[in-house]
């Protein structure tokens, strides 16, 4: 599989979970996989990297490589042609659709995102 679209309904205004999943402190709260993410700045903004750590202590670095404050932001792997988006679209003022959307540009998405990861931003998310 080369790519891999998950889509969910979350009863929160957009521009909050946006800037939940924008703050490094939070990506261990609904990803399991990653203990510890960092920042080489805040606020985050094009060409931000981010850096984080799974269970097994290996980092990996991301690039921000499309920024829509509230509405879009892309990430790009430094080692790899793997490409992640998050889209944020509103439904109406306390609630959206969030779009995970993963892609490689060569071989296959070797772990790719589950629905339950998704459930888990919602649950995380929804009880703030």
């Amino acid at each position: 599989m080369k790519e891999k679209r998950l889509t969910i309904r979350i009863k929160r205004p957009a521009r909050d979970v946006f800037w939940f999943t924008m703050t490094p402190a939070n990506t261990p709260k609904w990803v399991e996989s990653i203990v510890e993410e960092k920042t080489n700045e805040w606020p985050t903004r094009l060409g931000t990297i981010y850096r984080n750590r799974n269970k097994q202590g290996v980092w990996t670095e991301y690039k921000v490589t499309k920024f829509k404050e509230n509405e879009m932001f892309e990430f790009a792997a430094a080692e790899s042609s793997y490409h992640v988006r998050y889209t944020f679209r509103p439904i109406d003022e306390n609630s959206h659709e969030f779009e995970y959307y993963e892609w490689v540009d060569e071989g296959k998405l070797e772990e790719p995102f589950t629905m339950e990861i998704l459930e888990r931003l919602k649950r995380v998310v929804e009880n703030l």
